[in-house]
């Protein structure tokens, strides 16, 4: 192959290959080797697709009978350099599955293979990767000390743009719940940001607040950017709440002893809109046996087939007949499942068990 047909390939985002007619690679371009994670420009077929077979050569061992992209070569020499097909191939030493679409063409004396989804199969495995790290950005599903609690994550799409968040602060539980603007890739970007962002060792939540509204300003977003955001730091010595919210749902609280008690606090989003605001703390007390809850609009929001919203309403009837953090937070996935089916936005709420 002349080393111009050696830079056009090269330089393509679409994975390809060229192979002669005794089935050895020719050329496999940067796109093609990163696909497989093969490291040879031209060899065998089975340096290609780094298959794992043992076989001294190429061809002769057991599997490659019914190795596809060998097939699809036969089919391609067979067939005057033409043939398509869907196949699925086992490539690297763990054997991860890879499935493509590869069409076979003639390029002069030698066959030229493009996999025309290649492109999209690596957005899809590095979406799956970033599933698997917000996975990892996500607390505990159990309290391993401090205040007891549960938790519900359920984002719309493959990446969410909510983000709880629950740890211990010199003895105290401090719950975290953000939900950013948009959906998405980006939106888990900005959730992200959120939990790099968020100063763990300030024990008022209105510090870290403002501290996280400093660092989003350096970012530079546009005004469609924005964080909603309640935090909460639980003093079990003295069975105190200290809270601080951003244009977020107030936390709420079960007493009891009285019932619902929903604290109201209006504070800006954490956005470019009001950049140098000053968030406050506010204390409450509780009583042993309450539960504090706080959750994003997706939940109170949430729509079914009639256009129907959930409300807070029903949130907190689900909270009142409920006797302990967990137990709400399985009667809520469940009534929000019965009552929408399907959602348009994330969902997350964290419950606390007081004590």
């Amino acid at each position: 192959m002349s080393n111009l047909y050696k830079d056009i390939l090269n330089n393509l985002p679409t994975a390809a290959i060229v192979v002669d007619k005794s089935l050895r690679v020719r050329y496999a371009n940067r796109a093609f080797r990163e696909y497989f994670s093969a490291h040879k420009v031209r060899g065998s077929l089975r340096d290609a697709i780094n298959c794992g077979e043992r076989e001294e050569e190429c061809g002769k061992g057991i599997k490659c009978a019914y190795c596809p992209v060998r097939n699809v070569f036969s089919d391609a020499v067979a067939n005057n350099g033409l043939a398509f097909r869907n196949i699925i191939v086992r490539s690297g030493e763990e054997g991860k599955t890879v499935a493509l679409r590869i069409k076979i063409k003639p390029l002069g004396k030698y066959y030229l293979g493009i996999v025309d989804n290649a492109y999209e199969m690596e957005i899809a495995r590095e979406m799956h990767s970033a599933q698997d790290i917000q996975q990892r950005l996500l607390p505990p599903a159990k309290c391993p000390g401090g205040v007891p609690y549960s938790f519900m994550y359920i984002p719309c799409r493959e990446i969410g743009g909510d983000l709880p968040d629950v740890y211990e602060l010199d003895g105290d539980t401090v719950g975290v719940i953000a939900d950013v603007s948009g959906k998405g890739i980006s939106a888990g970007m900005l959730s992200a940001f959120v939990k790099a962002g968020w100063d763990r060792e300030e024990p008022s939540p209105a510090h870290a607040l403002t501290r996280l509204n400093a660092k989003f300003q350096e970012l530079n977003l546009d005004e469609k950017s924005y964080i909603t955001l309640a935090a909460v730091r639980v003093e079990s010595a003295k069975r105190e709440i200290h809270y601080s919210v951003a244009g977020h749902n107030a936390p709420i609280l079960l007493k009891s002893s009285t019932g619902i008690d929903e604290i109201v606090m209006n504070s800006p989003p954490v956005s470019n809109w009001m950049p140098d605001f000053e968030y406050q703390d506010r204390l409450i007390g509780y009583r042993e046996g309450d539960i504090l809850v706080l959750l994003t609009d997706g939940v109170t929001e949430s729509k079914n087939e009639a256009g129907e919203q959930f409300t807070l309403e029903r949130v907190e009837n689900i909270l009142q007949h409920s006797w302990d953090a967990e137990h709400f937070i399985e009667r809520l996935k469940a009534a929000l499942t019965e009552f929408c089916g399907t959602f348009d936005d994330d969902l997350t709420a964290i419950a606390f068990d007081l004590k």
